[in-house]
């Protein structure tokens, strides 16, 4: 029997699982991955509030595998070797007649002093560490900001920030101790967030100034001190600093037979092939992938990569030209805790809706209806 091995659990993963059943692939599939659960990170913005705890965000998998005739092989990925043929993990070796990665990305941690930052998206432990030092804050300057790959500046998840910032706010404001606290986002460029579009990036500054919130834009980050942020701008006081640097790929790719790109990426095709290899595939923010400079590293994209991964090798199976493409789409909405900015991109248009409170409760139902297929 044909057997796909699948590298991660994350949202490109289990697509890849869904549609590869969805087109009737009847192939054993095994996935590899430390943990049997996925961690529906864009939830994560809702930790310090309280509205979410971690254990809303893990979902485990083992029913969903069963239900998808899918071999759990727990462990981490060493290397991938012979053309992708072999993977070598820290609990043995795997061979396979498919490969699709997605292991996802790694977050960048050359800036000195970002030991002194809390990263966001890095999972629940460091959301749960922002809302408790939160809590036991009496007052002070809290810094926000984000930066990209500078050798892939696509390699960025900005967005989450702006939840964050917003969110802090709007928490604050709740408790009744906004007036004891400062807040001041911080990013190297003038305009941040370029790739949700130029109106949504004036949306999101305009309601900075309208809710006091201070920026520092237009400088880049030097380094991290306990109680400061510098950047070749000056520097500034910060309490708590809460940082997401560009991404980069993960660290077993440097022992690995995989193509790379400049910043650290699996080089794949348009059609989500690894570049110059056959029958191994990449869905997510693990790889690089041509299209507009505007081209998020999100979930939803990485959805769509998978599809079209799926849709390529039952291409294969079937001996038809695999030549699936993807889509290039950026959707999300900035929440803010009681409302949300609708940002939608695709190459034809691009739509940036007025703030309302009926996207904050959209993206609630987003999320149970993302996952129901998986509870």
């Amino acid at each position: 029997m044909t057997r796909i091995l699948i590298l991660g659990s994350g949202f490109a993963a289990l697509t890849a699982i869904r549609q590869l059943r969805k087109q009737r692939v009847d192939a054993e599939i095994i996935v590899v991955s430390p943990r049997n659960e996925l961690v529906y990170l864009p939830s994560l913005i809702w930790l310090p509030s309280g509205e979410r705890t971690g254990d809303d965000l893990r979902v485990p998998l083992a029913d969903f595998f069963r239900r998808e005739r899918v071999v759990w092989h727990p462990g981490s990925v060493l290397q991938v070797l012979e053309g992708g043929r072999r993977v070598v993990t820290d609990n043995g070796e795997l061979h396979n007649d498919y490969l699709i990665v997605a292991t996802g990305g790694r977050y960048l941690r050359k800036l000195p002093g970002i030991e002194h930052a809390l990263i966001p998206c890095e999972g629940i432990a460091s959301a749960e560490a922002i809302r408790d030092r939160l809590a036991a804050m009496d007052g002070g300057t809290i810094a926000i900001g984000f930066a990209s790959n500078p050798k892939e500046p696509g390699a960025v998840r900005g967005g989450p920030m702006f939840e964050f910032l917003f969110g802090i706010d709007t928490l604050l404001r709740r408790q009744g101790r906004r007036g004891k606290f400062k807040l001041v986002f911080f990013h190297p460029s003038q305009e941040p967030g370029q790739r949700l579009g130029p109106s949504a990036v004036q949306k999101l500054l305009s309601r900075m100034r309208a809710l006091g919130i201070e920026t520092h834009l237009g400088h880049k980050p030097v380094r991290f001190d306990a109680d400061k942020v510098v950047t070749e701008g000056g520097e500034f006081a910060a309490d708590l600093i809460l940082f997401m640097p560009g991404l980069t790929g993960p660290a077993w790719l440097d022992d690995s037979i995989l193509p790379r790109s400049e910043g650290g990426f699996v080089a794949a095709d348009a059609h989500c092939r690894a570049i110059g290899l056959e029958r191994v595939y990449v869905a997510g923010d693990v790889g690089s992938y041509p299209g507009p400079d505007w081209m998020a590293k999100q979930a939803h994209q990485a959805d769509l990569q998978a599809e079209a991964v799926a849709r390529n090798i039952a291409a294969e199976l079937r001996h038809e030209p695999a030549s699936h493409g993807f889509k290039t789409e950026l959707a999300c909405i900035v929440d803010t805790l009681d409302s949300g900015l609708l940002i939608y991109r695709s190459g034809s248009r691009t739509i940036t809706s007025p703030r309302s409170r009926v996207f904050h409760w959209l993206k609630r139902k987003f999320e149970e209806r993302y996952l129901k297929p998986y509870r």
